[in-house]
């Protein structure tokens, strides 16, 4: 199926916009096809400010109507004891959420950026979103992520390049609670190292500090910047250990 064919059975449609580079060029594509999309967000404390501000600033370059829905998600028991399958219930309880304004709003489609690269088999929020009969046409079509920025860069999206981004609640260990005062610890750590020069990097807590993940190609600054990054990350974090395997590209 092509993507043209999938938005002529769907009109009108609403999208699961995170600012991210599949859900951004998704809401290209339908503006592009003449569909009448509804993009919505889900701003809960997972998500950190800098994903906000894409969207929004993405939604306004294609003039494209932006909902933004406050959802504190740590209120959902199976969420914040952060289980294996803590995916499935996040997934699961912002979607249900999502559904109810998006058909309050006269929407009853959604779609969200699930690509053909994505591994269902290792995404337990993707059997959430199939229970709930969310679409993903972007998988459906085919389209990889590699396609996907291809396609980005030549709509002339800034998000094209975009690394991927993992919610901030994959920045706690399985197992461990997550509270709202980690992620903030870990959305400042992240936002500070940012600024630095750094990118596509992680924070995953420790007891007593956290593991600084980042690609192979930032190893060698990082080091010769310990004393550096270490006095940045002193507010939050008293110990901060440098993972010297190098990031990979997902997660």
């Amino acid at each position: 199926m092509e993507l043209t064919e999938f938005f002529h059975q769907y009109p009108r449609i609403a999208l699961a916009f995170s600012g991210g580079t599949d859900s951004a060029y998704l809401l290209w594509a339908a503006r592009e096809a003449g569909v009448r999309v509804g993009a919505y967000l889900m701003a809960t404390p997972f998500q950190p400010a800098f994903e906000l501000a894409d969207a929004r600033r993405l939604a306004e370059e294609l003039g494209a109507p932006l909902r933004v829905i406050s959802y504190n998600v740590l209120e959902v028991p199976e969420v914040a004891a952060n289980p294996p399958d803590r995916c499935y219930h996040c997934k699961g309880a912002m979607f249900r959420q999502l559904l109810a304004a998006a058909a309050a709003d006269g929407y009853h489609a959604v779609m969200d950026g699930t690509n053909a690269s994505d591994d269902a088999g290792d995404r337990p929020g993707m059997r959430a979103l199939r229970e709930l009969g969310v679409l993903s046409p972007l998988r459906l079509c085919g389209i990889t992520k590699e396609e996907v920025r291809r396609r980005s860069r030549e709509a002339g999206l800034f998000t094209w390049d975009k690394p991927s981004y993992a919610c901030l609640a994959t920045r706690v260990p399985t197992g461990t609670a997550i509270t709202a005062a980690d992620l903030r610890r870990v959305e400042a750590g992240e936002e500070t190292l940012r600024t630095l020069g750094f990118s596509d990097l992680r924070l995953r807590l420790l007891p007593g500090g956290a593991r600084l993940e980042l690609p192979g190609g930032q190893l060698e600054e990082a080091a010769r910047r310990a004393g550096e990054i270490r006095a940045a990350l002193a507010p939050w974090f008293d110990m901060v250990l440098l993972d010297l395997k190098g990031r990979e590209a997902n997660g």
